[in-house]
């Protein structure tokens, strides 16, 4: 384990996983990722592994097949994936969002129809808001769900679908106006439904459409996709929790848990483009003498493990406010804005450091330079994390005067 983003106050247990992690992080990951990630191959072999790993499963309660641990043991390993390879931290964390959603706001029914196949991997999650043309303005979306008997008929185009090729379950928000009077407030119709499907692209059922794989400038491997419903049946008894309405608010508080593993996403990326970069400072000579020695580069390696150390403390509180039960939007918004923001800066610095070899597709920095971007507009843009986290601060310190 390197000095750069320790966890104090961690278990036994906790400590295991995460070495567990990083080991095989270091033998099946960073050892083909690049490769894969040049031919934008899905890596199919790694997903195999951490479904092994129990992965998968690591926060659904034991009761339905899960380890059942808390939001930082599962921060503290995406930052370990993402490390190795960001991708497939993206293929975890969809899936684990969908298996939060089950597990806090689903029926029953539904948590045991699905939570136990989702611990083992044999199905896998995707979720959806976002619409074509809606940037982030959730409450705008078009997609309608109408009542028609036992079931509800859906119909629109989401967009941005991570694992929207491999999801064998999709939770899609819709609008349905069922129940709602004419006036009601934009996110009181909206609802989610749990849609299952066939991997694949094309006709993934009746109805229902995902077109293919979109070219991605970074963030390859893993499918992002879109989505089309075209009157798509789906039975009432699949709208998650069992209540319309409710979607906006479930959504939410996924999104909130999310924001906490992009922010943890971010902090593995920047550690792996210090370690590149502390690396090559050493093994680079200019001038008779290694660039490691040049007062330019200590001052940016200086910047760059300060960035590495601060963005991960963040994550972690945030994480741990989470798990205690506390409301922790400010939080994660804030540790999904600095980790985002300080990945960006780590990772050209780095690049920086590698001067012209970092142009090279050879040298690793190339693909992280390209896949830093994506935590910038991920999960909420950086200027949505700064419009929360604002509104949240005049509300906790509300001039009295």
């Amino acid at each position: 384990m390197s000095r750069l983003a320790r966890t104090a106050g961690l278990t036994d247990v906790q400590r295991e996983i995460l070495t567990t992690v990083r080991e095989f992080v270091d033998k099946e990951i960073l050892p083909v990722a690049t490769e894969l990630e040049h031919r934008d191959e899905y890596p199919a072999r790694i997903v195999e592994g951490l479904t092994e790993l129990g992965l998968f499963g690591l926060m659904i309660p034991e009761e339905y097949g899960g380890l059942g641990e808390s939001l930082l043991t599962y921060a503290l390993c995406v930052e370990e994936i993402a490390r190795g390879w960001m991708s497939v931290s993206g293929i975890v964390n969809t899936h684990f969002i969908v298996a939060y959603l089950l597990e806090r706001h689903g029926t029953e029914e539904q948590k045991r129809t699905f939570l136990p196949r989702m611990a083992a991997g044999e199905v896998r999650g995707a979720f959806s808001m976002s619409e074509p043309g809606l940037g982030s303005d959730v409450s705008a979306i078009a997609s309608k769900a109408v009542r028609d008997g036992d079931d509800y008929v859906l119909n629109g185009q989401k967009m941005w679908l991570t694992n929207g090729g491999t999801s064998s379950l999709v939770a899609v928000l819709c609008r349905s106006d069922e129940g709602h009077p004419e006036g009601t407030a934009p996110h009181r119709s909206m609802t989610t439904f749990l849609i299952e499907k066939e991997p694949g692209f094309g006709t993934v059922r009746p109805g229902l459409t995902i077109p293919g794989k979109i070219d991605k400038m970074g963030y390859k491997g893993v499918d992002t996709t879109e989505l089309i419903m075209d009157d798509l049946r789906i039975p009432a008894h699949r709208v998650l929790g069992g209540t319309t309405g409710r979607g906006f608010y479930q959504m939410m508080d996924g999104v909130e848990v999310g924001r906490v593993n992009v922010a943890a996403r971010g902090c593995g990326v920047a550690l792996r483009a210090f370690e590149l970069g502390i690396a090559y400072a050493q093994a680079r000579h200019t001038f008779g003498r290694p660039i490691a020695q040049h007062q330019a580069i200590q001052f940016k390696l200086a910047e760059m493990a300060t960035k590495v150390e601060a963005a991960h403390a963040m994550m972690v509180g945030a994480a741990r406010k989470k798990d205690s039960g506390e409301r922790n939007d400010l939080e994660a918004g804030m540790a999904k804005y600095l980790a985002a923001e300080y990945c960006k800066e780590v990772v050209e610095d780095s690049f920086r450091i590698h001067g012209g070899y970092g142009f090279s597709k050879e040298y690793e920095i190339e693909r992280l330079y390209r896949e830093a971007p994506m935590l910038l507009i991920g999960e909420g843009t950086a200027e949505i994390q700064k419009m929360i986290i604002g509104r949240r601060l005049l509300e906790e310190y509300r001039f009295q005067g």
